[in-house]
């Protein structure tokens, strides 16, 4: 694969791939008649010189650009009604998203109110909000910035309750960007950290997604291809990046959000409580839960972890040969080992673990999770 050339892919919707990708926006924006686009994105990202280009380009285009930034780490309901504010005030016919997880969470919550009004909490797909998700919504466009969460190809969005800061699911197929320009040059100058845990958390789905209990044998065909890429990638990426790292990293990136359609695990739901009670980064959270997740996962689904182990090309096809590897992962880009190091104290388990059973995401763990299995794995991982 020439990493130098723009591919197109159209699944689940359209994707342009590769270097330079994200220099086709105005073009784009300029054929559909769509003149007054809504950046959302996030306060870092808003100061970047890529970004600034960005927007530069547009404008020489004719376009009148509005930029909403004003975002929380981990989303919440206000982020949206302050988005949705902007878009109404401005007079915006379109809406781009640009940047991680975060950006493209909120500008795809805000694509869902602009013509739906009800509480936003209405939607919860959890509690099968996604019936009233009846009306039309803004023409959507997605530029990723990260290699992690594949929310650019996603149909869902996940948003906090500002108070409670419990996580919802606002979905629907309404939902999925009409085109997604990846461009991994937007991804080369991410600092080794995010680029390690972004990088986690896109493997984390990939093999959550290949484990989740509900047949898809389609799903499970990409999520093996996103582990292999990750293996292939993940540590240069972080440790000395080139245009082919950070493209693979990328294309498995959205290959895990496309496989996690079949649903995520454990991990995940030991992942998001460290976000809503200590604003934990969310791939960071991933990275060092998923050895202590997957190891959980391993009795009684051997035959799983041996595909996953002879795609990572270990010399032993076993669980715990991947358990393994994750840990030596981790200590090869820079994660640490223990939750006590990400700022997890033995006060906080109890917590943990009753915001842990309550999330979404583990029933579709292969195998059951209680909220002692909760206590005792966050207790393993301290």
């Amino acid at each position: 694969m020439n990493f130098d050339t723009v591919y197109q892919y159209n699944f689940p919707t359209t994707i342009r791939f590769g270097a330079g990708a994200s220099n086709e926006l105005a073009d784009y924006l300029q054929k559909h008649n769509l003149l007054h686009p809504l950046i959302v994105t996030d306060p870092v990202v808003a100061q970047l010189d890529f970004f600034k280009k960005i927007v530069k380009g547009l404008e020489r285009k004719k376009l009148t650009v509005e930029v909403f930034h004003d975002l929380h780490k981990n989303p919440v309901k206000s982020d949206v009604y302050k988005g949705t504010d902007v878009y109404d005030a401005t007079g915006r016919d379109s809406i781009v998203g640009i940047g991680g997880g975060v950006a493209l969470d909120v500008a795809r919550a805000i694509v869902l109110r602009v013509n739906h009004r009800e509480d936003l909490f209405k939607y919860d797909d959890l509690i099968g909000g996604d019936v009233y998700v009846t009306n039309e919504v803004p023409h959507f466009i997605t530029i990723p910035t990260t290699a992690g969460t594949g929310s650019e190809v996603g149909r869902s969005a996940i948003i906090a309750d500002d108070e409670t800061h419990q996580k919802r699911i606002l979905f629907s197929p309404k939902l999925l960007a009409k085109i997604v320009f990846a461009d991994p040059l937007l991804t080369m100058d991410l600092p080794p950290f995010v680029t390690a845990a972004t990088g986690m958390d896109a493997l984390t789905h990939n093999m959550e997604a290949f484990l989740a209990k509900m047949p898809h044998p389609m799903c499970d065909g990409i999520a093996l291809e996103g582990i292999y890429l990750i293996h292939q990638s993940l540590e240069k990426a972080v440790n000395n990046p080139d245009l082919e790292s950070r493209s693979k990293m990328l294309i498995a990136s959205l290959m895990g959000a496309v496989a996690f359609q079949k649903g995520l695990g454990v991990v995940h739901s030991l992942a998001h409580p460290l976000s809503a009670l200590l604003d934990t980064h969310h791939g960071l959270a991933n990275a060092v839960n998923i050895p202590y997740g997957m190891e959980f996962n391993v009795k009684g689904f051997e035959e799983k972890f041996r595909r996953i182990a002879r795609t990572l090309e270990l010399k032993e096809e076993s669980g715990e040969a991947v358990v393994q590897y994750l840990f030596d992962l981790n200590s090869k880009i820079n994660i640490p080992h223990r939750l006590r190091d990400i700022g997890v104290k033995e006060e906080h388990v109890e917590v943990l673990a009753d915001l842990a059973e309550a999330d979404f995401a583990h029933p579709n763990n292969p195998k059951p999770v209680s909220r002692e299995d909760f206590r005792q794995l966050y207790t393993k991982a301290l």
